[in-house]
């Protein structure tokens, strides 16, 4: 073998291994997979290298291009998804392939040859989003514990590794990780998370999956979020505090991004608000789910729901629904621990139906439900206006601006809305006053006829009658008569032009209230 030849075995293995098993995807995974068996002197010889390289080189081009056949459950496979005969195609439609089509091949390996054919894959720029899915595919392998809420799909099951082979495959998968947001589902890492606490690995990567988490816990779910308490205690039923951590790497990532405390109208308004919105939602479903545990203590509880921003909630029905299944289930709270309990509550951000509930509600103290009363009497009389608004709206009473009835952004209709509220009370104020105006005319018509009445019977034989028995008051008699006439008569005149003037403001008011609607 040593003795230079043309055609001696050493020329003739390196001839079959360079043109026939490295161009080959299947040949490459089945000499890398027996070199475990030859070590160290497969790595003498530079055979596992080259098998590596062969393979990372292969994983990141289209197999279609060159024709590899590869292993596709169990089966050998042409690219174009025949079954090939004696090595040869059978001449079926190509397939288009994706780019997780070599996690299950992949997977077959040991992990210090997965390890380093995956280190090799990022030395040659393939995508995080790839590598992440491949240690995806290998972790739900060999971890039975990610697969306890969802199924396996696809992937085969395997036999179970010993808990120390475990716990150290979680921990190496958790280091080869990519760590930017969105690469791994965060249902996965969830899966990954419990089974670390499972397996009590170390701090540093149970840390670690908590922070990955924290980047997106908005896409998380509530099923996957209530992680098991493994604790000897046995304190409460779910990990209260690690959820806890969580929210915090989530809201320290959403200040280190420029998160700021907008107000309620950016929250209901803005798509960018939407994570927080989100995760404030998933919270208060959260809190709902661990309040019947009569273990949990009020300040863990209280601590966790007060961690939320207060402009993350646009409103608090989930909050109020969580603190009223705590209190049913903990039924010896004190009345301070109650109101203390409570104060997480602002009942002017609770829905009509949820002030209804409360408002009956005798597990809530009386402050709060003094304070559910009041406010939802102002969200009934906002309501009720806001039907009379529309009312007036579909009436035709006034169109709105041009621009705002078709514009469909929520700061247009707000602004609409206002302009609305705002000419309402206007011409509410106008019609009391034209009112006002009217009854004081027909006021001063009723007293100018009384006045005539008064002058007519003043002028005539009743006042004759009472001259002629005294004829000595005669002149002074008759002096006091044409006075009181003349007075009469002015009075008369000044109220006939006051009532004009009334008339020609009535008219003017009527002529602008028409105008105006």
């Amino acid at each position: 073998m040593t003795e230079v030849a043309e055609d001696n075995l050493i020329a003739q293995s390196e001839m079959f291994l360079n043109q026939v098993v490295l161009r080959n995807w299947k040949d490459s995974l089945t000499a890398l997979d027996t070199c475990d068996d030859l070590l160290p002197h497969a790595e003498d010889l530079q055979i596992v290298k080259r098998c590596i390289e062969s393979l990372a080189s292969k994983a990141t081009t289209d197999p279609n291009l060159f024709g590899w056949p590869i292993r596709e459950h169990g089966i050998m496979q042409s690219p174009g998804g025949s079954v090939l005969w004696n090595g040869i195609s059978t001449g079926a439609r190509p397939r288009n392939f994706n780019a997780d089509w070599w996690y299950a091949d992949a997977s077959s390996l040991s992990f210090p040859m997965y390890k380093r054919l995956i280190s090799t894959m990022e030395s040659r720029g393939i995508r995080p989003e790839i590598i992440a899915g491949s240690l995806t595919y290998y972790a739900k392998k060999y971890l039975p514990g990610i697969n306890r809420r969802h199924s396996m799909g696809a992937v085969p099951l395997t036999a179970a590794l010993s808990e120390v082979e475990q716990k150290n495959l979680l921990e190496e998968i958790d280091r080869l990780l990519p760590v930017q947001k969105g690469i791994a589902s965060t249902n996965v890492l969830l899966g990954l998370l419990r089974t670390a606490m499972i397996l009590k690995a170390s701090p540093t990567c149970i840390s670690n999956l908590e922070k990955r988490i924290g980047m997106q816990l908005d896409q998380a779910t509530l099923e996957d979020l209530l992680l098991p308490n493994f604790s000897y205690t046995m304190e409460t039923l779910y990990n209260v505090e690690c959820v806890h951590r969580i929210l915090d790497h989530f809201l320290a990532m959403d200040q280190a991004n420029g998160g700021e405390s907008p107000c309620l109208d950016d929250v209901m308004a803005s798509p960018s608000l939407t994570p927080i919105t989100s995760v404030a939602k998933l919270i208060d479903g959260y809190l709902a789910e661990i309040a019947p545990d009569i273990n949990l203590k009020l300040p863990k509880f209280q601590a966790l729901a007060s961690a939320v921003p207060e402009y993350a909630r646009p409103l608090d029905d989930g909050l109020y629904r969580a603190i009223d299944i705590y209190l049913k289930a903990h039924s010896w709270l004190s009345e301070a621990e109650r109101e203390q309990l409570c104060r997480l509550l602002d009942c002017q951000k609770l829905s009509l139906e949820a002030c209804t509930h409360a408002a009956q509600n005798e597990r809530l103290p009386l402050r709060v439900v003094v304070q559910v009363l009041f406010f939802e009497q102002l969200q009934l009389r906002t309501s009720i206006a806001g039907c009379l608004l529309v009312s007036d709206n579909l009436e035709g009473s006034r169109p709105l601006r041009s621009g705002v009835a078709t514009s469909g952004e929520a700061g247009g209709w707000a602004t609409a809305v206002r302009e609305n509220q705002v000419l309402k009370v206007g011409m509410d104020n106008m019609r009391m006053r034209l009112a006002e105006l009217e009854k004081e005319c027909s006021s001063m018509r009723q007293e100018i006829e009384k006045l005539g009445g008064r002058s007519s019977k003043g002028g005539g034989g009743g006042w004759a009658s009472r001259v002629v028995p005294r004829r000595l008051g005669l002149k002074v008699r008759s002096q006091m008569c044409s006075a009181q006439e003349g007075s009469v008569s002015e009075r008369q005149r000044s109220m006939s032009a006051k009532l004009d003037k009334l008339q020609a403001k009535v008219t003017k008011h009527k002529k602008q209230l028409a105008a105006d609607a």
